[in-house]
């Protein structure tokens, strides 16, 4: 207990990252990583201001939180950052109406967002809606943009599941990067804008938070 004290000295909060952290996710909800539930438990305990960042983009916030709470995990869904909302905010800020390519499970958080005559593309982890006619879709969106622009929620290589690893967005993000001479805005981690974005609905500054990932 000294220790962990110790450790902690001087932070006032904590970043949880939750696939592969807190839990594996899969059929029937997933299942917790052991000693997982239990520490997000005693960190509530300690006072420590608490925040989930996630680059979870084929289930809703809602669904997601509903998962981890019947797991066992206290956390409630205004305490976890998602890129979903994250770049809904982005796309507000500037303009932007996008063509999506994302699972239908997150389509609902771009409800509020104008997405006729589309100036952009969001990318995100579509699950069995990568085909290639929606893939060369998104491309032919950005190939006839004068100023193409791509967002990706996420880049992650891959995740894992309790049935294996699976094949994440960054793969096909990068083939529309190649195909269209365009980098990828990234909204969600590891881009530093989420975390501080995090920081901001925890009111703090990075020196006073821990990071667990």
């Amino acid at each position: 207990m000294a220790a962990w004290r110790e450790r902690l000295a001087g932070v006032r909060g904590v970043l949880l990252d939750i696939s592969g952290v807190l839990y594996d996710s899969g059929e029937g909800g997933g299942k917790p990583i052991a000693g997982s539930v239990e520490a997000v438990a005693r960190l509530k305990r300690s006072g420590l201001k608490v925040r989930f960042c996630t680059n979870e983009s084929q289930k809703s916030r809602r669904r997601l939180v509903g998962e981890l709470r019947r797991l066992g995990f206290d956390i409630h869904e205004g305490e976890v950052t998602a890129p979903p909302p994250a770049a809904c905010q982005v796309l507000k800020e500037r303009g932007l109406r996008p063509h999506l390519l994302v699972h239908d499970e997150v389509r609902s958080e771009f409800d509020q967002i104008d997405t006729s005559n589309p100036n952009c593309v969001v990318i995100a982890d579509a699950g069995e809606s990568f085909s290639y006619q929606n893939m060369n879709k998104a491309f032919q969106v950005l190939m006839g943009l004068d100023k193409p622009v791509l967002i990706s929620l996420g880049k992650g290589r891959y995740y894992k599941m309790t049935s294996g690893l699976m094949l994440d967005v960054g793969g096909y993000m990068k083939a529309l990067e190649y195909a269209c001479g365009v980098e990828a805005e990234v909204v969600g981690k590891p881009s530093p804008e989420f975390f501080k974005s995090a920081l901001q609905e925890m009111g703090l500054e990075a020196c006073q938070q821990h990071l667990r990932r």
